[in-house]
């Protein structure tokens, strides 16, 4: 039974993404813990808010980005997936402590969507080594913060019109989302040389 548990969460958690070197071996209720805690994560990013408009600046992109990296493609995209399923399912988890399905399908929805997909392009950089440095960190952040924000316009313009939407729901963030992705690219080569240290001693 155990030997089962461990295979199903070793397909789920390769083992060379940050955290699951660092608590390896994974095994099935680590992996669950870890997919539930990351979409708290994620819901208690959402409520650090700064309005700018019809799209408000949030923690969100980060916490995406970080969950795929650390997780990698697959508990991180599910962890953005359990996140979805939480707010949707009447959970003040979205920003501002917003929640429904109303919330999810409406202007801002485009973002939302697109975390699983953000969080596992993230997680497949990760997983091939992009996380090592700090510039394979940055064009593996970079990726998936253009997929959260592509995916956001497009959805955005339906209710509104391309340029509209792109003043309202891109311009706005380009500055703040390079903050973001730095300071997530700089966590993860750093984390990375402190496992290695740990491991030498």
């Amino acid at each position: 039974m155990n030997s089962t548990a461990n295979s199903y969460a070793q397909s789920y958690a390769p083992p060379d993404t940050l955290l699951s070197a660092a608590l390896a071996p994974l095994d099935w209720t680590r992996s669950v813990s870890l997919v539930v805690a990351f979409s708290l994560l994620t819901a208690l990013a959402a409520q650090v808010v700064i309005p700018v408009g019809p799209v408000p600046i949030t923690g969100q992109t980060f916490a995406v980005l970080l969950t795929g990296a650390l997780l990698g493609s697959r508990l991180g995209a599910m962890a953005m997936i359990v996140y979805l399923i939480e707010g949707a399912s009447g959970l003040p988890f979205f920003y501002g402590g917003l929640s429904g399905l109303a919330h999810l399908l409406g202007p801002t929805g485009g973002y939302l969507v697109a975390f699983p997909a953000a969080a596992f392009v993230t997680g497949t950089f990760a997983e091939n080594g992009w996380d090592k440095s700090f510039f394979g960190a940055i064009v593996a952040m970079g990726v998936g913060s253009a997929i959260i924000i592509l995916a956001g316009w497009a959805w955005l313009s339906q209710f509104m019109g391309l340029t509209v939407a792109f003043h309202a729901g891109v311009k706005p963030f380009i500055i703040g989302d390079i903050v973001k992705i730095v300071l997530a690219a700089a966590v993860l080569p750093t984390g990375w040389a402190l496992l290695r240290r740990k491991a030498s001693h």
